[in-house]
């Protein structure tokens, strides 16, 4: 893409004046209509050292209402960074609809760098390709523009820069020992650099190759292909996005109504001593999780009043409070409902060594906002490959993924919701929403086998709690947990 790429001739310096002035102008204006249009723009900025990504980004955010912008800088990776997954720090950068995200550097970057370094074989390189295209595809399914520009300036130049930089006391910092090597290495980074691209290069989110040999002439470049990339995203944005096969591999799940719930019990002096065992068991292998560093997910979906939280408490009793966090997912605030909507479930990720537990997760997409009405049917059909996608990006980060759906009768919860309405101290627990969402349980049921049955994965299956008797479910779920977390350690 780079080396065979015939890039755009510049124009002379009065037209280069005129056609900065419009395109300037032309952004000034469409800031407004992304607003009332609810448009997200996520531009990545990637280039060769000193190619001027900083100063293109600086030139083209003076068009932009300093409320509907953030610029991140990506070169620096912190830390917490190196305990999430690879495309944590990016995907919680995304911007809420109306708003632009400018980024100096990215995932490109940090890919290119590791291969460099040689510190990334094929078979991790690969695997990183293949994450960063479901990224920028999910982006633009769910209504983001994604626009990728690669500043491109020769060996030459770039020596030219660097040495006009390094003669100034003020200037001399700007040069790294990265970009150093980089220009000493120009052949070889060039080659690592092409192959990246045209590895990522799609229909959807196109790399642009910029000339930067001109600081004006690339801001010319950049604005001139943003306006238009915009105007083009608003005009489709009415379209619907096809619905993609899994190509992941599937395991075989029983309906619900094929779940027999019938002498699930247990007695309450082996539940006890069966608990105590478990707990013991489970706290020992926390311990070892950190030493390893194994993130580890449990998500709880499951019926209202089948016991998610009394399943979720004796789990976490267990463990140590350092080490783990429960979410409690309810309705999406403002600034989630703005962003794509696994975005609050990427910011609640855990660290390498840790524990989250979500009390509902991803899969009300599939669910409740499917059933509400809260999506569109195209929306809630992709989500099924997307949160695969998702769940295979966090299993190849190293997670290990545990996923219940705490499974109870129509008339066993009938008689939760009663008990619950007449006991004054657990009234809080039962709401109009509650009695409500139970007339939809025939809908509700067709749609939780439809999702168990297109995401119980072979990295990420489904287990069904039988929950009548909450001993015996709390029971199962110490078990299965306990033998996923041995069998990855």
């Amino acid at each position: 893409m780079l080396k065979n790429r015939i890039l755009a001739k510049k124009p002379k310096e009065e037209e280069l004046k005129r056609r900065l002035k419009e395109a300037r102008e032309k952004l000034l204006a469409l800031q407004m209509r992304i607003k009332e249009h609810r448009l997200p723009v996520l531009v990545l900025l990637e280039g060769w050292g000193t190619s001027g990504k900083g100063s293109t980004i600086g030139q083209v955010i003076r068009n932009i209402d300093p409320r509907f912008f953030k610029v991140a800088s990506m070169e620096l990776i912190r830390e917490e960074d190196k305990r999430k997954p690879f495309l944590w720090r990016y995907f919680t950068e995304i911007p809420e609809s109306g708003k632009f995200v400018f980024m100096d550097s990215g995932w490109m970057d940090e890919v290119t760098r590791d291969r460099l370094a040689g510190t990334m074989d094929d078979g991790t390189y690969e695997a990183r390709i293949a994450g960063i295209r479901r990224f920028e595809r999910q982006l633009t399914d769910n209504g983001y523009l994604v626009m990728k520009f690669f500043l491109h300036i020769s060996e030459k130049e770039q020596k030219k820069r660097m040495d006009i930089l390094k003669k100034d006391i003020d200037t001399r910092w700007r040069v790294s020992q990265a970009d150093r090597w980089q220009n000493q290495h120009y052949e070889r980074c060039l080659d690592i650099f092409d192959r990246y691209l045209d590895a990522t290069d799609s229909p959807a989110v196109p790399w642009y190759v910029v000339d930067a040999g001109s600081k004006k002439w690339a801001e010319l470049q950049v604005l001139e292909i943003l306006t238009e990339g915009i105007d083009i995203a608003m005009q489709n944005q009415a379209l619907a996005v096809p619905v993609l096969q899994n190509v992941f591999p599937l395991i075989k799940m029983p309906k619900l109504s094929e779940v027999s719930l019938e002498g699930k019990m247990l007695e309450e002096a082996d539940y006890k001593k069966e608990l105590k065992k478990l707990q013991s068991h489970l706290g020992e292998l926390h311990n070892r999780l950190y030493r390893k560093k194994v993130p580890v997910i449990i998500a709880y979906e499951g019926w209202d009043a089948a016991g998610k939280g009394g399943n979720i408490r004796r789990i976490t009793e267990a463990l140590d409070p350092r080490g783990f966090e429960v979410h409690p997912i309810a309705s999406p605030e403002p600034h989630e409902k703005a962003r794509h909507y696994l975005w609050r479930f990427y910011t609640r990720l855990p660290r390498t060594g840790h524990i989250a537990v979500f009390d509902r997760t991803w899969y009300g997409r599939v669910m409740v906002e499917r059933l509400e009405g809260f999506c569109s049917e195209n929306d809630w059909k992709r989500a099924y490959n997307e949160i695969n996608e998702f769940e295979k990006e966090l299993s190849d980060w190293g997670a290990v993924i545990i996923k219940f759906w705490v499974h109870i009768d129509k008339e066993t919860q009938l008689e939760r919701f009663t008990q619950r309405q007449n006991t004054p101290e657990k009234q809080w627990k039962i709401t109009e929403e509650d009695w409500r969402n139970r007339e939809k349980w025939d809908a509700y049921e067709r749609a939780v086998d439809e999702m168990i049955q297109k995401t119980s994965t072979v990295y990420a299956p489904w287990h069904i709690l039988e929950s009548v008797d909450k001993r015996y479910a709390r029971i199962q779920a110490l078990n299965i947990l306990i033998k996923e977390l041995e069998k990855v350690l």
